[in-house]
């Protein structure tokens, strides 16, 4: 089946520019520039009129908590991806910290097996590292997996690696891509202890970003990039959240040839430390939003390349978890149906370009994990694509929540700009509020 995208203002490799896409089966055919003769491609295809709307790449997110299997009254495989197709993402890389821990093959291959019964976008999940299951950790396919996720800090469950021999030996040892949340466990359970001291269990959330540091991000991030600069490791440093950890990432070599990347989250580019009187526990993460200088420091990250891509962290909790003490409110938020909308809202505010966000959140992600085949808009690829209207308000509410958790940090927020239509593999998935609850996504392969 052929599909003609006719009328698009085409956001691609650095370029905006009129045109046409023709979709043939699950792949781009053709980019026809505005220029070219259309009307060949019209006669054997159904043409879908997007009448100057901006047509991108799918946003590829390579950190999201799908909860399943173990945690499903926070989230599921199937409730999330649904929510991600609305917002724009074409894709995902989920993380092992489920129940249980995806620490061995069999559990890894479970997650696998239970995304193509019901995953609406393309999937990927990341095999978990813990202090003494490196021969499982050196099974891995480079070829048909992600990554390796090691938390260094901040987890649950079996899968805080926090013996430097465990670590120099996975740093070593492991042939692919390592992802790795940096926060020094030490120094979090010391300032932990602290406060503790001086308020009992009512600590402000406020305090959050004085608990999870600074100084403990750039402990635990500064450690990683040393022992990946000794073992020539290919190193991913998830959730930026601090100025001072930019100086640890050089912009001077292009993405295809770092061994060393780091990626940004969207709510450490929207929140600050100003908005917990407000927000309270609903932008308590792990790393914590902080100042608004690291903030907009963050996001000049993003614009001069010392952070490579722009993810997620989509973590649901249900309202009563989140709704608790300090030590007792769980940590995390769902964000993956925002993320664009909200990059989008910068665009409009002058602070990032277009070209640069379909940068951030696809072509250099593609790049980043050498995904074959996608991140693109490319004759030859997949048709992974998203349609969106820049002058089209809407506002979050929970009647237009799609997470199963049922909240967002984000309840009140007017967007300028609305997603109109999702394409997964060339299969119009999302369009204008109606999901194909028949489709399902594919697996991800990586050119390795």
């Amino acid at each position: 089946m052929k599909t003609l995208l006719k009328n698009a203002t085409i956001v691609n490799e650095g370029q905006i520019f009129k045109g046409h896409v023709l979709i043939d089966g699950e792949r781009i055919a053709k980019v026809i520039r505005e220029t070219e003769d259309v009307s060949p491609y019209e006669t054997d295809a159904e043409v879908l009129d997007l009448r100057g709307n901006y047509l991108m790449p799918g946003v590829i997110d390579d950190q999201v908590h799908f909860r399943e299997p173990g945690l499903t009254h926070k989230a599921d495989i199937h409730s999330e991806s649904r929510a991600a197709v609305a917002g724009g993402t074409t894709a995902f890389m989920e993380m092992p910290n489920t129940v249980p821990n995806t620490l061995t093959q069999e559990l890894l291959q479970d997650k696998y097996d239970i995304a193509e019964k019901t995953s609406f976008a393309n999937y990927s999940f990341f095999m978990g590292a813990s202090n003494d299951n490196l021969e499982e950790v050196l099974k891995t396919d480079p070829k048909t997996v992600c990554g390796i996720k090691i938390f260094m800090g901040s987890s649950t469950g079996n899968m805080l690696v926090d013996k430097k021999e465990v670590l120099e030996n996975i740093f070593a040892n492991c042939p692919m891509l390592i992802a790795t949340h940096c926060e020094d466990e030490h120094t979090v359970r010391t300032n932990m202890e602290k406060y503790r001291e001086q308020y009992g269990e009512d600590v402000p959330m406020k305090c959050h970003p004085e608990i999870r540091s600074e100084e403990a991000c750039y402990l635990s991030s500064s450690f990683a990039v040393e022992l990946a600069k000794k073992h020539n490791t290919r190193l991913h440093i998830l959730h930026i959240s601090t100025a001072k950890e930019l100086e640890l990432f050089d912009n001077s070599i292009p993405l295809k040839e770092k061994r060393i990347t780091a990626e940004a989250c969207i709510h450490h580019m929207w929140f600050s430390d100003e908005d917990y009187e407000e927000k309270g526990a609903f932008i308590k993460w792990n790393p914590a939003v902080k100042k608004a200088s690291d903030r907009d420091a963050i996001l000049r990250g993003v614009l001069d390349n010392k952070i490579d891509v722009i993810a997620t962290d989509h973590a649901p909790h249900t309202v009563e978890e989140k709704l608790n003490t300090y030590f007792k409110s769980a940590s995390g938020g769902p964000m993956v149906q925002h993320a664009l909308v909200a990059m989008l809202e910068h665009y409009h505010n002058g602070k990032i370009s277009l070209e640069k966000i379909a940068e951030k959140m696809s072509h250099a992600v593609a790049d980043c994990f050498h995904i074959e085949d996608r991140g693109y808009i490319r004759e030859g690829q997949f048709a992974d694509l998203v349609v969106v209207d820049l002058d089209n308000p809407w506002t979050v509410s929970k009647e237009n929540l799609l997470y199963k958790c049922g909240w967002s940090p984000l309840e009140g927020q007017t967007f300028q700009s609305k997603v109109m239509q999702t394409f997964v593999n060339g299969h119009l998935v999302y369009n204008m509020g109606e999901i194909d609850e028949d489709f399902r996504g594919k697996r991800m392969t990586f050119d390795r």
